[in-house]
């Protein structure tokens, strides 16, 4: 193996390791002719997964329920995770973090009427650098979050759990908010006008003094989400899981995002009004700190430094 190889990362894709350069699927690949493709996106903290466990079970249910055979085990699928984390670990620098993606498509398509799996599934394992340099300023400035023109898909044609690859609108509706203000973070709502989930996040609101968020009867069942939840217990603040509006969102004390990478984003405008005295909250800055105490990495510091300001 020459230096070049060495040197770049390892992908694992369908039973083999490659180097990422020469990882490639067919184009009547079932990812790429419906989008059809389950997906989940851990992080590391000091190069450990985080909730990989958890990552995985979501990662089965959504398979189970879309009747998708990956081929390989819960814990099968596990060992070949860490297999490829472990293969591109020493091209991380000791104050990186990466993503650990999966993607596991239906396979190959097959003519004919049937919407059954027909061949082997494709499945795409890869890490990627943690690049939080374009969230970092979020932690003390907050963020602008906008509501779409676009609503959520409905659970009866899709339920919001199932974790997929198939993006485009949440992108739309990304792109929607970005309209408005080009570093706007997006809300969207559902068809009966109460809040749903970010393009690639859960939202939270303070409202006297109590967490509340979107039942996951219109949203993801984020890990990062439950990771607020069970953090704002510890800390003995009141959680509630519950429909919310843009009133609510306009009148809260604090609002935030979740996500895998950033893990929690404050906002402190919501459609242009101030949310509340338009600062980061002091229960948004008391579970960023429990968070950080839990995986022994200064989140806000760590991406801070990604741009030279800590």
């Amino acid at each position: 193996m020459n230096d070049e190889v060495r040197t770049e990362r390892q992908v694992y894709l369908s039973g083999q390791m490659v180097p990422e350069s020469e990882a490639k699927i067919s184009i009547f690949d079932s990812a790429i002719m419906l989008g059809d493709c389950l997906t989940e996106s851990t992080r590391t903290f000091r190069h450990k997964p985080f909730r990989l466990e958890d990552h995985i079970t979501r990662l089965y249910r959504s398979l189970k329920v879309c009747r998708v055979n990956p081929g390989l085990t819960p814990d099968e699928m596990t060992r070949v995770t860490l297999q490829v984390l472990e293969a591109n670990r020493s091209l991380m620098g000791e104050d990186d973090d990466c993503w650990i993606v999966h993607n596991i498509s239906r396979g190959l398509m097959k003519p004919g009427p049937t919407a059954a799996q027909m061949s082997p599934a494709t499945v795409m394992i890869f890490t990627s650098p943690m690049d939080l340099r374009g969230w970092a300023r979020y932690y003390t400035e907050g963020c602008h979050a906008v509501t779409s023109f676009s609503r959520a898909i409905p659970a009866q044609s899709l339920d919001a759990r199932i974790k997929n690859r198939s993006r485009l609108f949440y992108t739309l509706a990304d792109s929607e908010a970005r309209m408005v203000d080009p570093d706007a973070q997006v809300v969207i709502l559902d068809i009966d006008g109460n809040v749903s989930e970010n393009k690639g996040g859960n939202i939270f609101a303070v409202i006297d003094g109590e967490l509340r968020t979107p039942s996951t009867e219109n949203c993801l069942a984020g890990i990062s989400r439950q990771t607020v939840i069970e953090l704002a217990h510890e800390l003995r603040i009141g959680v509630r899981e519950t429909r919310l509006q843009m009133y609510d969102l306009s009148t809260a004390d604090e609002v935030f995002f979740t996500s895998t990478p950033y893990c929690i984003m404050p906002a402190t405008r919501f459609n242009g009004l101030p949310v509340a005295d338009e600062k980061v909250g002091p229960v948004t800055k008391r579970l960023l700190k429990a968070w950080s105490d839990q995986v022994g990495v200064d989140i806000v510091g760590q991406a801070q430094r990604q741009i030279g300001l800590a």
